[in-house]
């Protein structure tokens, strides 16, 4: 039986992240923290600097939240029913089936993205996502075998990962090729139809990378509450949709008065619900600044999302051409 703690680590790191990118981090995890017990004694800045880069951070503090509770009230132990499970931070429908059903082996009905795929093309369901969520779940319930609960739920959603595919779904090698609708009536790739998504706003700012002689970087963390909370980050002007009236009137976000250099290009990144364009300045300060100064060789060292490290890359690459 897998261990309860790798695998509700696991579920909790795979949440809208792919195998590829969650696996190095998932055997830092578990080589730094390789119980429970010990990660509910890390400290959270502890947990979000091991995350920094994996994204979505809110379910890191979700983690450390989850694993305090444990211990305090279930001895240690992720708890077996679905009603502990469903009370404990960042346990959604979908993890307390995963945990219950791979875990513990009791039945359960894991519905992920790949299963929705798998679910719609097996019956041929043209209604849209994420409509037809509710009846590809009610659908998944019926095809539930009568024991190896964990091993089917793995199974099902390895066949969505890799036979039957979004694009050029494997057809010729999957075990329910004889009974998928889909592929009877051929039209197994236009399945799961979807609803286009909302063209996503934009939200601008302009980011103060400070260096002082000896190369450190000035950092300052991130409120507690709200997007990526809690984190390091390069200072920066509020983003905001509207567009940037002036470098000048960005100038006032500033951390400390500097000659400030604004860098040409734009660095982009994409939130859930946003896109970020953000604009460089540098600047280099001789005063004693007071604040978190981060050797420029431990960068690594601290809790930074993504979109700081593509700040920290355009400051360093375009600044090297000034």
């Amino acid at each position: 039986m897998p261990d309860p703690y790798h695998v509700w680590l696991s579920e909790i790191m795979l949440q809208q992240t792919t195998v590829g990118a969650v696996g190095p981090y998932f055997r830092k995890f578990i080589t730094r923290w390789p119980t429970l017990q010990h990660l509910a004694k890390a400290k959270q800045d502890e947990i979000m600097q091991m995350w920094a880069g994996l994204g979505y951070y809110r379910r890191a503090r979700g983690l450390y939240e989850c694993a305090q509770l444990v211990v305090q009230n279930h001895n240690g132990q992720i708890p077996t029913s679905e009603k502990e499970l469903a009370a404990l931070p960042g346990f959604g429908p979908y993890t307390v089936a995963a945990v219950r059903s791979i875990a513990f082996d009791q039945r359960a009905n894991v519905v992920d993205g790949n299963v929705e795929r798998v679910m719609a093309r097996i019956f041929a369901i043209k209604t849209p996502l994420p409509k037809a969520k509710h009846e590809l779940k009610a659908l998944a319930e019926t095809m539930l075998p009568k024991s190896r609960y964990g091993d089917y739920a793995q199974a099902l959603m390895d066949l969505g990962a890799t036979i039957c595919t979004p694009q050029s779904p494997k057809c010729s090698l999957c075990p329910w090729s004889k009974i998928c609708q889909a592929r009877a009536k051929n039209i197994a790739e236009i399945l799961p139809r979807r609803i286009r998504a909302k063209t996503k706003p934009v939200r601008r700012a302009i980011a103060f990378f400070l260096t002082r002689a000896d190369g450190a970087v000035f950092l300052r963390q991130r409120p507690a509450k709200g997007l990526l909370a809690s984190m390091m980050e390069i200072p920066s002007s509020p983003w905001e949709e509207k567009p940037i009236p002036s470098f000048a009137f960005a100038h006032v976000h500033a951390p400390v008065k500097a000659k400030w250099m604004l860098l040409p290009g734009v660095v982009q990144h994409s939130f859930t619900h946003f896109d970020l364009e953000i604009e460089v300045a540098v600047a280099s300060t001789s005063s004693q600044v007071a604040g978190h100064w981060a050797a420029s060789h431990k960068l690594a060292d601290e809790a930074l999302p993504s979109v700081m490290y593509k700040i920290i890359r355009h400051a360093l690459k375009q600044g090297a051409k000034q």
